[in-house]
């Protein structure tokens, strides 16, 4: 069963929390642990792409979208099913990934932005409907 936690960021800025999702995958890239980092849509897969490439300047985070390098260690996608296993989902889409059972750990970023607030309240209600007991780590 995955371990599921909610990191909730206090500002509703958008660009926060693209760079917070880009952060977690690299710690989690960091640790060994393969990454799906899943948009909302192909355009925010593509402001992830543009973003892991600035945001450290002093680190390079491997990654590609899914349907360029599925192995990649940092993969971008939205609702494809990963190529590995027992990884790392950072969720950034408003629904449940259809793949939830295929990951260890599953990371849904929220901010204070009301529509993302209402979505991200679903899907921890979703979880809790599907016996998981997600958790709540304010950054």
């Amino acid at each position: 069963m995955p371990r599921i936690e909610f990191y909730v960021l206090s500002s509703s800025d958008a660009p926060g929390r693209l760079r917070a999702a880009c952060q977690l995958a690299l710690k989690a890239w960091n640790a060994g642990l393969p990454v799906f980092l899943r948009g909302s849509d192909e355009a925010q897969c593509g402001e992830l792409d543009d973003l892991l490439w600035q945001f450290k300047a002093e680190r390079f985070v491997p990654h590609d979208l899914h349907r360029d390098a599925p192995l990649s260690p940092v993969v971008l996608g939205t609702d494809e099913v990963p190529s590995a296993e027992q990884g790392v989902l950072i969720n950034l889409g408003s629904s449940l990934s259809p793949h939830v059972e295929r990951f260890a750990r599953i990371i849904e970023i929220v901010n204070q932005q009301p529509e993302l607030l209402n979505a991200c309240r679903e899907n921890f209600r979703a979880y809790r409907q599907r016996g998981y007991d997600p958790q709540r780590v304010e950054l």
